[in-house]
């Protein structure tokens, strides 16, 4: 550990001490109101799932509340409804992180690749992502990945193009990482179950390997986050302590080292309990109704 990282723990801890939680909910307030780079976009409101349509009302609505907070938005596809977030966005100043979901499913798969294309081709996407955790699933063979990336670069112009995955997937996949204009890594020290107490120092190192992974293109965060309440996983605890803990810290991170964050996420969604266990869906800085948990 250097010394810089000792010392933002100390601050950090003697920053903490003592605090209610009231206060910390207070301190969490001042610095969302401050601003942060970028939200990952949660759509889908209650008895809601993927694959069911959404609405622009309700689109409308929750980009109402997140407006004054951040510079950008992630969505995570371009179907069902999904294709309206980012012309929603741009109609508010936002700009757009516009994911592609790729799964094992060739037909949804070509749809949303086509919707990617025409979305970024019509001047509403900053930024396209081709697949999330694509490799992580398993969902897709890596050629079949790296021909997804290939046509949507070779059919839009002026959008950098990227992948996003677990940060140490591009260290472990070179060709990935070549065919990427720009890596997109997920940084989750609660998922390899770090006590919040050193899990900046986690998710720093995990953005240094897909740093250097990159040679020299830009990395973006394109998601962390914790959860609030849930099941612990080893020594990684939620509760709202260290929900708002870990908030604070990415957040001072991300302005005193200006890396682009993408936190996850904007609005808890129950539908994931399915696939992350309880804490799935307790994620966001909203709650399931739409109110701020701070």
């Amino acid at each position: 550990m250097s010394f810089k990282s000792e010392r933002f723990l100390a601050l950090a801890a003697l920053e903490y001490a003592g605090k209610t939680e009231k206060k910390l909910k207070s301190l969490c307030r001042e610095m969302l109101e401050e601003g942060m780079h970028g939200l990952c976009f949660s759509p889908y409101m209650e008895g809601q799932k993927p694959g069911d349509h959404i609405s622009e009302e309700q689109i409308r609505r929750r980009m109402e509340i997140i407006k004054p907070y951040t510079k950008w938005i992630r969505s995570f596809s371009c179907t069902d409804g999904n294709e309206a977030i980012p012309r929603i966005a741009r109609e508010n100043g936002i700009k757009t992180l516009v994911g592609a979901w790729l799964g094992d499913d060739p037909e949804t798969n070509e749809r949303e690749i086509a919707g990617l294309i025409k979305l970024a081709n019509a001047g509403y996407v900053d930024i396209a992502a081709v697949g999330n955790e694509v490799m992580y699933r398993g969902d897709l063979s890596e050629d079949q990945l790296l021909d997804f990336i290939y046509t949507v670069k070779d059919s839009i112009t002026d959008v950098p193009v990227g992948y996003v995955d677990a940060y140490y997937e591009f260290s472990e996949r070179p060709n990935i990482t070549e065919a990427c204009d720009i890596i997109l890594a997920n940084c989750y020290p609660f998922w390899e179950g770090c006590d919040q107490d050193y899990a900046l120092l986690y998710m720093k190192d995990m953005y240094n390997r897909a740093v250097r992974a990159g040679g020299g293109k830009k990395v973006i965060i394109s998601e962390t986050g914790w959860p609030s309440q849930g099941t612990n996983l080893e020594g990684a605890y939620p509760s709202m302590e260290n929900y708002l803990k870990y908030f604070m810290n990415t957040q001072k991170w991300s302005r005193e080292e200006d890396i682009d964050i993408f936190y996850f996420s904007s609005f808890d969604e129950s539908w994931k309990v399915g696939d992350e266990g309880d804490v799935g869906a307790y994620w966001g800085l909203w709650d399931k109704d739409e109110k701020l948990k701070f």
